[in-house]
């Protein structure tokens, strides 16, 4: 059905060819031309934002949100067709829905629990006799989590399997974690137990196995999530935001995004599927997340010698590596720790739900502005604090243009993405399967899945050349509570840079890894895109993310009490996100920005000279060639500036307007390189593709060079030489796009 948002295509090009010969034959504006003649240089209108701000209600998401939680609404659930049938209903209201709404299906390789053997951890003597079981379910405080559809916490794709070894805590999982950890023990034969952060959940499992570990316990430590609160008589939920006790973050733990058998093609019934067996970036070994209770009955029980200081957590015992095993004083003392996993796979069909706002004028290009629909339970705040401000949006938009009030330059497509939390895989399959139209014809991607961390202040990530829009949006909104404060002024206070060309703004991030839906769209179709959300005061709380992620008391009563009483930060979101989104599909010249681009790639230019130069020279490769691809690249975007600070387009041909919108809108495209990095899927654009140097420079050029100076090897260096080649040609490729046309 997406195919009949063309239909309007082959009109725009004759409002286009037409608005040419008007100009060829002397027709003014202001005389008897027809009424097309305007519509071709429709601009944004500013009153209708304003108008757009007025009308998004908080009390509208409220209800949005307590519907959208009712039941557990995990990808291909009963909860999860329920909440499609819900997008559905409203984005086909006759009088304030869009203009078309559908859904799509994908069969997809999804991993659950057996429901009928759940899985279990527990301490076995060596008789096998069980001395503790961990908790199979988290502690109920309300009915939320007595719903029979709560699914047992598990490490989704780690395989089955009966594991029992001797335990040793390797702090995060790291490489690096393992590597110290095998200067001390042999780690042949052994049980770790990591603790979420600092490597990708499949990373924790990934890592260990080739040490000979064969079983991964992984929890959340208070330290990194509760500021240190633990206990759940009065510190942590049901009386604060923090994660009580049997709190487990369930998750996906895979590295690549989309399905799994389908790389690259839509995973529709007939398609091609890989061999499960070739299936790679999952755990090779059993995997279990566990509760922070369950991780302090068994962590303090280890022997052997301390870890170190950075290794310690939250618990008041000190944290050791593992004897391996446990102390001899112990009454766990020579016993193991045993895992039993029943986790299978299946192939399921997830839909997608879409909705379209057809364009007036320009039909054929495409906003879209994104949300994922499943949770791992009820989901309020990830990822239905996103849906529901969609449904304002949605319904704002939707109603605007059935009262005949406004219609859309250009046309806008809504997605409510399924089976997000397994991989990002319903906006992958999306992606894959209209490659060709969304990469000819999108103009930008907006992603808003967890609407609101907390109530503090907005945080964005985006290409840089669509920071300027978001800065100018969040301008026109007003913070939460103040009638004279605009978000960009709270912003500013809470994240903030040093621009060379604007002097301190608020600190627009980068998209560099794949943590939400953006990933396929900017990753591998190179569309500009951008994540905008509200979070919390981080000079407060050391918490990596809100304390109830991924976990049963994500609910409803959580999000109304401890993350956004009153609604009023999920509206902010909506009255921001929704401010760029007319202005992407409104603005008769693009709100895209190359400059910002060429100080950003000049930051990350710096750096790379600051980090890189004498190491590469030693090797005979130069860095010279970078620096003169960015200086191009500067000149190139100050040409391009200056053009349309000449130009009059209002009054001017249409094409000129078409032309130098299809340079803004493309400019994240000359980034792609389909070989840079041919073992990672998806990963295509050479400046945002996710890096493990962390630095804040060019990602392919980062972790070649840190690992040609950890090896020495000839192997190592010429992919250095290779990876810097390939950002040189395509840096002075985006310059070239952004020049004259031949």
């Amino acid at each position: 059905m997406l195919k009949k948002v063309l239909l309007g295509s082959l009109g725009a090009a004759l409002v286009l060819t037409a608005g040419i010969l008007l100009g060829h034959f002397g027709i003014q504006r202001g005389s008897t031309a027809p009424d097309w003649v305007m519509d071709v240089t429709q601009d944004v209108d500013e009153a209708l934002i304003q108008k757009f701000i007025a009308e998004v209600d908080n009390i509208a998401i409220q209800e949005n949100l307590r519907e959208l939680t009712k039941v557990p609404h995990m990808a291909t659930s009963p909860g999860d067709e329920q909440t499609v049938q819900y997008m559905l209903k409203r984005w086909q209201d006759p009088d304030t829905g869009l203009d078309q709404a559908w859904r799509e299906e994908y069969k997809v390789y999804l991993s659950f629990p057996d429901p009928n053997t759940p899985n279990k951890v527990t301490v076995v003597n060596p008789s096998d006799a069980v001395l503790y079981t961990a908790r199979e379910k988290e502690k109920a405080y309300s009915s939320d989590q007595e719903d029979p559809e709560v699914v047992q916490p598990y490490a989704a794709y780690a395989p089955a399997g009966h594991p029992k070894g001797r335990l040793v805590y390797a702090n995060q999982g790291k490489p690096s974690d393992y590597f110290l950890l095998n200067q001390t023990l042999n780690l042949t034969g052994t049980v770790a137990i990591t603790r979420y952060g600092g490597e990708g959940r499949a990373g924790k499992a990934i890592n260990a196995a080739p040490y000979g570990v064969i079983g991964v316990l992984v929890y959340t430590d208070p330290w990194d999530i509760n500021d240190g609160k633990m206990s759940d008589n009065n510190e942590t939920y049901p009386f604060s935001w923090y994660m009580p006790p049997s709190g487990v973050e369930r998750g996906s733990f895979n590295t690549h995004y989309g399905d799994m058998l389908t790389p690259y093609l839509a995973a529709k019934d007939d398609t091609y599927r890989i061999p499960e067996k070739n299936i790679t970036g999952i755990p090779p070994i059993p995997t279990q997340p566990i509760g922070f209770e369950d991780a302090y009955a068994l962590i303090c029980e280890l022997g052997g010698e301390p870890a170190p200081s950075e290794w310690q957590g939250a618990f008041n015992c000190t944290y050791n590596f593992g004897g391996p095993g446990f102390k001899p004083t112990s009454n766990f003392n020579n016993s193991d720790v045993k895992l039993d996993i029943y986790n299978r796979e299946e192939l399921k069909n997830s839909a997608n739900v879409m909705g379209v706002i057809r364009g007036s004028v320009e039909p054929d290009r495409y906003v879209i502005y994104g949300n994922h629909r499943d949770s791992w339970v009820h989901g309020a705040i990830d990822p239905s604090s996103g849906t529901s401000v969609m449904l304002e949006v949605t319904r704002v938009l939707g109603r605007m243009v059935k009262q005949g009030k406004w219609r859309p330059r250009r046309s806008i497509i809504f997605g409510s993405w399924g089976a997000e939390e397994f991989g990002l895989i319903g906006s992958t399959e999306y992606t894959e399967e209209y490659y060709s139209k969304l990469s000819e014809r999108s103009v930008a991607y907006i992603n808003v899945d967890i609407a609101v961390f907390a109530n503090a202040t907005l945080r964005a990530s985006s290409s840089p050349s669509a920071q300027s829009v978001i800065l100018k949006a969040s301008k026109q909104v007003k913070t939460p509570g103040s009638d004279s404060t605009s978000v960009y002024d709270n912003w500013i206070r809470y994240f903030n840079r040093t621009s060379p060309a604007y002097g301190v703004i608020p600190n627009v991030g980068f998209l560099t890894g794949a943590g939400s839906d953006y990933a396929a769209f900017i990753h591998f179709l190179g569309i500009t895109s951008m994540d905008i959300s509200y979070t919390y005061d981080r000079t407060k709380t050391r918490a990596r993310i809100y304390p109830a992620y991924h976990t049963a008391y994500d609910t409803f009563d959580y999000a109304s009490k401890f993350i956004d009483p009153g609604f009023t930060s999920h509206q902010t979101v909506a009255r921001t996100a929704g401010n760029v989104l007319m202005r992407l599909a409104d603005s008769l010249l693009l709100p895209f920005n190359c400059s910002d681009y060429a100080e950003t790639l000049e930051g990350y230019l710096s750096k790379a000279m600051e980090l890189y130069t004498d190491g590469l020279a030693s090797h005979m490769i130069s860095i010279e060639p970078l620096q003169t691809a960015v200086r191009n690249f500067r000149s190139a975007a100050a040409r391009l500036d200056q053009l349309i600070r000449d130009s009059d387009l209002a009054n001017e041909t249409p094409l000129k307007v078409r032309r130098i919108n299809d340079q803004l809108m493309l400019l994240d495209r000359a980034f792609l390189d389909p070989v840079a990095f041919p073992d990672r899927y998806g990963f295509r654009h050479v400046i945002w593709a996710s890096s493990k140097a962390g630095q804040a420079t060019f990602p392919g050029l980062a972790d070649a060079y840190t690992r040609a100076a950890s090896t020495g090897l000839d192997s190592d260096w010429k992919e250095a030489h290779r990876q810097l080649s390939i950002l040189v040609q395509a840096i002075q490729g985006a310059a070239h796009t952004l020049g004259d046309a031949i």
